[in-house]
């Protein structure tokens, strides 16, 4: 296979696909034959061989083997949209709970000066006006469940 790909020749690249896919269907491996049939027909269709695509199909329907490319698995949204740091969703969960800046910073042994900053840089990346509204865009979006799990 990897002779056929060096050489830039689509059509003789999927004729042998082809090939390996019929030799892993006969000794009964579908699974084995699969990628190689996917490969081959995207190439049969990019060269426009309507002649070798309808042998793919063929052996495919024989062998019961989907040509249709498997959907790729859903993108899982990404654990914080609003870009905070670990720190900060620790504050935001205590800011959510309705603590002082000197309460968060007792709980989590900073100065109180440095809650201040954390609350202040929550507030902006989650573009809210008040502690209250941060607490209401966190839950919203899913960020205190997040961390209580």
């Amino acid at each position: 296979m990897a002779a056929w790909r060096g050489r830039s020749q689509p059509y003789e690249l999927a004729q042998a696909l082809f090939g390996m896919a019929e030799s892993a269907l006969s000794a009964g491996d579908r699974a084995a034959a699969q990628d190689p049939l996917r490969e081959a027909a995207s190439l049969a269709d990019d060269l426009g061989a309507g002649h070798l695509r309808r042998e793919i199909d063929l052996l495919a329907a024989r062998g019961r083997v989907d040509l249709a490319s498997p959907e790729p698995p859903p993108t899982p949204p990404p654990a914080d949209p609003f870009g905070l740091t670990a720190r900060e969703l620790d504050v935001l969960r205590l800011l959510a709970d309705g603590l002082t800046n000197s309460q968060i910073a007792a709980s989590l042994f900073i100065s109180a000066s440095t809650a201040g900053v954390h609350v202040s840089r929550i507030l902006a990346k989650l573009g809210a006006g008040r502690r209250t509204e941060a607490a209401a865009i966190a839950h919203r979006a899913g960020l205190l469940r997040r961390l209580d799990d």
